[in-house]
């Protein structure tokens, strides 16, 4: 029994597999028309369906099937009338929550509690007065500038007799005493710890300079006394501080209004004439 090749036409035998011709598969079903079963063709299609034309002289040639005509292809919409889609209201249903109602009555305040300790806001305190209070509150006079200076004078002249005494003791023991750059500056550091030592000696001592007096001047506080150890103490460290701002503090006692300098200010004392 010869089998004929759905696809070339060529006569095989029943023990053939394959076609001898083309090569495909003898016991298949000869292929479908896809143009036919959604109503497309189009002439790609047409080609790739069309069976191979064998040859002339060995077998007729096959007649074409009929192409049908090329209809447009679309896609029915989900969301017409007919949707398809399942509503998620069918699935999981809204659920109204409860609304929130305005007149709802405000909670009452809680009274206190028997044997709670409460705290007790007192009124705000009044703001601390952190300036330095630094007027004069006695009716005794400062001493004018000229006293002052008279006063100093004499104290310097005390302080330089007390330096030159011990330069002529060094000279008499070490030999003769040379003015250099690098002897000069330990002089006067000498000087001055010799003119320091002077102050905190009448300072401890709780009496006038031998200059304050020589000038018939006292020390006294704002408050009109007699100031006490730790005063004066404060007033020759302020002093050191006056000096050592290139004298702007002793110059201060011209521009000031009540004739007072740095130390004087720092310390509360101040020169009066008696």
């Amino acid at each position: 029994m010869n089998i004929t090749c759905g696809y070339c036409r060529a006569t095989n035998s029943e023990d053939d597999q394959r076609c001898q011709r083309c090569g495909r598969r003898l016991h298949l079903n000869p292929p479908q028309v896809i143009g036919g079963t959604y109503g497309v063709t189009t002439a790609a299609t047409a080609r790739a369906l069309r069976p191979v034309n064998p040859d002339p002289e060995i077998a007729p040639p096959v007649s074409q099937p009929h192409e049908t005509p090329r209809r447009a292809v679309y896609q029915r919409s989900l969301f017409g009338p007919t949707s398809q889609v399942v509503p998620f209201e069918t699935i999981a249903p809204h659920i109204e929550r409860p609304r929130a109602r305005r007149d709802a009555p405000k909670p009452r305040a809680r009274g206190p509690i028997p044997g709670q300790q409460a705290l007790d806001f007192m009124e705000p305190a009044q703001p601390l007065n952190n300036e330095v209070e630094t007027r004069i509150y006695c009716e005794a006079p400062v001493a004018i500038v000229a006293h002052r200076i008279m006063a100093a004078a004499v104290d310097l002249a005390v302080i330089a007799i007390a330096v030159g005494a011990y330069a002529g003791v060094v000279q008499m023991m070490c030999g003769q005493i040379q003015l250099t750059k690098q002897t000069v500056p330990l002089y006067l550091g000498i000087a001055a710890v010799f003119a320091l030592l002077y102050k905190l000696l009448w300072a401890f001592a709780g009496k006038d300079s031998p200059g304050m007096s020589f000038a018939h001047l006292r020390m006294v506080n704002f408050d009109g006394g007699r100031p006490n150890r730790e005063q004066r103490v404060r007033r020759i460290a302020a002093g050191c501080l006056s000096i050592m701002a290139a004298g702007l503090g002793l110059m201060w006692a011209l521009v000031d209004e009540e004739s007072l300098t740095w130390h004087d200010r720092i310390s509360k004392t101040f020169p009066t004439p008696w």
